[in-house]
């Protein structure tokens, strides 16, 4: 049974916080296939767009720490980098959030099941991913703010391709659940971001610093290299926050809404979109 047993993916039943995390990398390694190559497709694009970025900040490798005097141009780097981050989980949460709602079936769908463009509402999802960038850019213009908007909307993937709700409502309901009980969700989700934040920035500079303590880095490259670096530690990042959103959100419909009850009483037969829908 997929909610029995330490090992589940997801179990059908309200998750602690701990939990939430096991299972959240659970479903990467489940996963890790799919996620993590498409991940470092879309990090890779990420730093490339973020270099010229970079260097009108006159930043450097491996920590890409600002020069005093072109803080206006670092700011700008922070909040496109926001904008970055939110539409590369979004993309990945996709994938993620389908492979959630399978894994409460006792399933572990394959790579043709998660990228195959049928029913997964790939469209929507691309739409939904550069308004998200655009509101997260906003966001992260004025600072503190990021972390709102960051806390509210990690559920806008599976609103959409697990609820199947319509597009315009997907961030009202990511918001929506990411409120509910104190804005549970919310911070979840923003406590995975900083324990992955200290991964990312613990692995980025101590991997360059390292290589650089044997004299393995040609100065001449150092800034490819640092970018080669993070966009590697970025994918594996990145796939785990779209997989903390995705089980994260089905948790939550099972502790406010009863999705466990209702996945409990159904009938046979009945088809995994139906069960996982929202109302409408």
């Amino acid at each position: 049974m997929p909610d029995a047993g330490p090992t589940a993916v997801l179990p059908r039943r309200p998750l602690t916080v701990g939990e939430l995390l096991d299972s959240a990398v659970l479903l990467l390694r489940a996963q890790a296939r799919v996620l993590v190559p498409v991940a470092l497709v879309l990090a890779v694009a990420e730093q490339l767009l973020l270099h010229p970025l970079r260097l009108a900040a006159d930043t450097a490798p491996p920590a890409w720490l600002p020069e005093f005097g072109r803080f206006g141009a670092y700011w700008l780097l922070l909040a496109v980098g926001a904008a970055t981050e939110a539409v590369i989980v979004l993309l990945l949460g996709n994938p993620a959030a389908r492979a959630a709602g399978a894994a409460l079936f006792g399933r572990a769908p394959g790579p043709r099941e998660l990228l195959r463009p049928a029913g997964a509402r790939w469209g929507a999802t691309a739409l939904l991913a550069v308004l998200v960038g655009v509101v997260m850019c906003g966001f992260a213009l004025f600072g503190p703010a990021w972390i709102v908007g960051f806390a509210l909307l990690g559920a806008v993937a599976p609103a959409l391709v697990v609820d199947r709700v319509h597009p315009l409502r997907a961030p009202l309901r990511a918001a929506a659940l990411a409120v509910r009980g104190a804005g549970r969700a919310g911070w979840i989700r923003l406590l995975g971001y900083l324990v992955w934040w200290i991964v990312r920035v613990g692995l980025g500079v101590g991997v360059y610093v390292g290589l650089d303590s044997f004299d393995l880095v040609d100065r001449a490259w150092a800034g490819w290299l640092s970018l080669a670096v993070w966009a590697g530690v970025n994918s594996v990042a990145y796939s785990a926050l779209a997989c903390l959103d995705a089980v994260l959100h089905l948790e939550t419909r099972m502790r406010t809404e009863g999705l466990d009850i209702r996945l409990s009483r159904a009938r046979p037969g009945t088809p995994e979109t139906v069960l996982l829908a929202a109302g409408r």
